[in-house]
């Protein structure tokens, strides 16, 4: 099939490359010239693993174009995605569609025969509506369809996401459009893949509500943790017990810093603003988002409490910055909130990322970044392991350091207390009550 992605964020380019790699032609659109003429020699902008890789074959198998020509995509192409950014308003909770509904507008120019138009981008209830009115102010809406179908790809995991998705959810009352959606994602039905053809609307709901109960659950079990901290219980232990009562499930029940990344803060927000738009109080997300808000500066004071609030001058070694592993994502990570306030009340910090310098922390006083793990944490007085990198998994602090005092804040908890005790290290984790 022909298909073409707008938009070569993270949803436009992992989906047109694992598209491509299934056997379709597939044609990336992105008006930003300098990146399509890396991405056509195999540069890739984002930190996904096997992206790279997946890229260059498809390119060689010419399979994978990459275009900043839209008017030609849409006409070469029957299939096209709507792959484009909705970032939270801003001094708003609402979506900001300003980049969907433009392409909208440039879609309804370039319709030169039947088009299957489909919104991959995490979109409000109604947006398709919306995007059927635009198109059809030029077009007879015999000459187009618009469907909804949301992406369910986690950063770090996409390509894996892709090929053997839990279901495959697709939003059209249109007959002919949905089986060809079907025959398009078979090779992924065939492979165990759930395939749910709903309505538009209900679709577009679907993303936003899993987004919203996956980090409901976290906020859950951080508000847990507080209070195994408490009562002097291991939050492992209440993880686990939960975790395999088959109606809760054990994934996403890890105690941590506050989810971040490019989804769970603005989905959350988006259906809230939904809600009020609908008269309808989501009060329950209301909650997980004001809860959020608020992990990021409990972490802080928990940081100041190790050091007996003397902070200036102390030497902290952050491992990890971005908000999870596997990924170069820095949106709304702890670290944003955690080493700008650190920095402030005079903490000499160096921080070590697998991928690497970030500006977001170029402006601000005594912040260095170090290339290497044995940089970061020598000499350092107190390590705080911010993302659970494989590289942080099984350090000798004590050979690496080379400081008899040193402190550990683990916030992802990926060390034994006991074993930590033995070693003479003062530890310190999350939610252990140890």
């Amino acid at each position: 099939m022909k298909l073409c992605m707008i938009g070569t964020g993270y949803v436009g380019l992992v989906s047109g490359v694992c598209f491509s790699d299934l056997g379709n032609q597939v044609i990336c659109v992105d008006k930003d010239l300098a990146k399509i003429n890396k991405l056509k020699n195999g540069i890739i902008p984002i930190y996904e693993p096997g992206l790279e890789e997946l890229v260059k074959k498809n390119i060689k198998n010419k399979r994978l174009n990459f275009s900043n020509n839209l008017k030609e995509s849409i006409k070469k192409s029957d299939i096209i995605f709507i792959c484009v950014g909705t970032p939270t308003k801003r001094n708003s909770s609402n979506a900001d569609l300003k980049q969907i509904y433009n392409v909208a507008k440039e879609l309804s120019k370039s319709i030169n025969k039947f088009k299957i138009i489909i919104t991959k981008s995490t979109v409000p209830v109604t947006t398709g509506d919306t995007i059927e009115n635009i198109i059809s102010k030029k077009n007879s809406k015999k000459k187009f369809s618009v469907l909804s179908n949301p992406e369910f790809l986690r950063e770090g995991e996409a390509i894996r996401d892709f090929i053997y998705p839990d279901r495959i959810v697709v939003g059209s009352n249109d007959t002919k459009s949905n089986k060809i959606l079907k025959n398009l994602y078979s090779p992924l039905i065939a492979k165990g893949a759930n395939y749910l053809n709903t309505s538009r609307r209900a679709a577009e709901l679907i993303k936003y509500a899993s987004n919203a109960f996956l980090a409901t659950k976290i906020t859950f079990i951080n508000e847990i943790a507080n209070l195994c901290e408490k009562t002097n219980i291991n939050i492992d232990d209440i993880s686990i017990g939960m975790g395999l009562d088959q109606r809760i499930g054990g994934r996403f029940l890890r105690a941590g810093p506050a989810y971040g990344g490019s989804c769970f803060p603005k989905d959350t927000k988006a259906i809230t603003s939904t809600g009020d738009n609908f008269k309808t109080n989501l009060t329950v997300i209301k909650s997980v988002i004001k809860s959020n808000e608020d992990r990021s500066k409990l972490l802080l004071k928990r940081v100041y409490e190790i050091l007996n609030n003397k902070i200036k001058n102390k030497k902290i070694s952050f491992l990890g910055v971005t908000f999870k592993a596997n990924t170069d994502d820095m949106r709304d990570s702890s670290s944003l909130k955690m080493i700008p306030a650190l920095s402030k009340k005079g903490a000499l910090i160096r921080y070590y990322d697998p991928t690497g310098f970030k500006k977001e922390f170029k402006k601000h006083k005594n912040v260095n970044y170090s290339d290497t793990i044995i940089k970061c944490l020598y000499k350092a007085d107190l390590i705080i392991i911010h993302t659970e990198w494989n590289d942080f998994k099984s350090l000798d602090f004590k050979k690496l350091v080379k400081n008899k005092k040193i402190m550990i804040f683990d916030m992802r908890n990926l060390y034994s207390p006991k074993k930590m005790i033995k070693k003479n290290l003062k530890y310190f984790s999350v939610g252990r009550g140890l």
